[in-house]
């Protein structure tokens, strides 16, 4: 799976094929389907690991903080430390679109929604004025987080001050 988040990561989805894959782990190009019968079935299971390590991340970052905007603050700390240090998989995840997954499109589609309610419930506990829109200020969220890997620098602040920052921007904005 290592070898196929990184290859779908590299050169796209629908440009990597099953014997690309086979050759990167030192298969013969019909072994590997001993493991998986499809590419859509390896993206899926490729997906899933990604959604898996970023979850474990943000649930484990959430359950220490009790105040709403803390615990949203720590959710995108998370969030962006879990992509940088898995970004072969997360970069699968966010570069492979539902709709390109072909046969695997509903379950793409799923494990999008499963990690999504993390963030949703997360804004819907925030105490904000009526007229902002939670769905606009999660995918704010998600569009600034997830295009990380072209801006993100190591040598630059950590995915903590990163998120207290964008928080604080939002705050200041909505006079919180």
């Amino acid at each position: 799976m290592d070898a196929a988040a990184r290859l779908f990561r590299e050169r796209g989805f629908h440009a990597t094929s099953m014997r690309d894959i086979a050759k990167a782990v030192g298969m013969l190009s019909g072994s590997i389907y001993y493991h998986f019968q499809s590419k859509e079935e390896m993206l899926v299971a490729v997906y899933d690991e990604g959604k898996r390590r970023v979850a474990e991340a943000v649930d484990a970052a959430v359950a220490a903080e009790t105040d709403p905007w803390q615990r949203l603050e720590a959710a995108c700390a998370a969030h962006l430390g879990a992509l940088i240090r898995n970004r072969d998989f997360t970069q699968v995840m966010i570069q492979t679109l539902p709709h390109e997954a072909g046969a695997a499109e509903g379950r793409i589609r799923e494990l999008r929604r499963d990690y999504e309610q993390r963030f949703r419930r997360l804004i819907e506990d925030l105490n904000l004025p009526p007229e902002i829109d939670r769905r606009y200020l999660r995918l704010l969220l998600f569009g600034a987080l997830n295009w990380s890997h072209v801006w993100y620098r190591t040598s630059g602040d950590s995915p903590e001050i990163v998120a207290r920052r964008f928080l604080d921007t939002l705050r200041k904005q909505l006079d919180i």
